[in-house]
């Protein structure tokens, strides 16, 4: 059996993950063909990035109309002061989620970031009333973390998490 070297390995590895981003729910023989490997070699290298986290979850793009939920986005720039450590502990639990889940309303992501917003959450909510008490719970539940945070509604999404829109052309009675 041939050695492959390190650096194929990882260009092996990147066209799988850029495969899985496409569709990861593709059958395995039809997957395996779009990156040009066998069956075995493209579950070995799935397992190999599932183990070492590199691949941590797969989830579903949804359509949110049918579930009579919009997707907001909530913008938040920290004050200058160093975040308390109950902050961080919080941030770390599920509490939080556990108490927003009650008012039908679900995190996708929560992501500390680098420029005019230190941190990004973008979620589902019923509307932007429920969108907005989420704000106000962000508010209390960090007291003193965040000196503003601004609340986006997504209007429409022609593309999510590398996936096109199937339905792309309505933006056309939207704008």
């Amino acid at each position: 059996m041939a050695k492959t070297s390190k650096k194929q390995l990882e260009l092996d590895e990147i066209k799988v993950i850029n495969q899985l981003q496409k569709n990861c729910m593709e059958n395995l023989d039809l997957f395996a063909k779009n990156c040009g490997f066998s069956r075995q070699k493209v579950w070995r290298i799935i397992k190999n990035l599932e183990d070492n986290k590199i691949v941590w979850g797969y989830t579903g793009v949804i359509d949110t109309e049918p579930l009579k939920k919009k997707r907001y986005m909530l913008l938040m720039k920290r004050n200058v002061q160093k975040i308390n450590q109950k902050i961080v502990d919080i941030l770390l639990s599920r509490e939080f989620e556990e108490v927003v889940a009650k008012l039908g309303i679900t995190i996708e992501t929560s992501s500390y970031t680098h420029g005019e917003y230190d941190w990004i959450a973008t979620f589902l909510a019923p509307d932007i009333i429920y969108a907005k008490k989420f704000s106000e719970l962000v508010k209390t539940t960090y007291p003193d973390t965040f000196q503003k945070i601004d609340l986006l509604e997504t209007l429409f999404d022609i593309k999510r998490q590398n996936i096109f829109n199937p339905n792309a052309k309505k933006i056309k009675e939207i704008i």
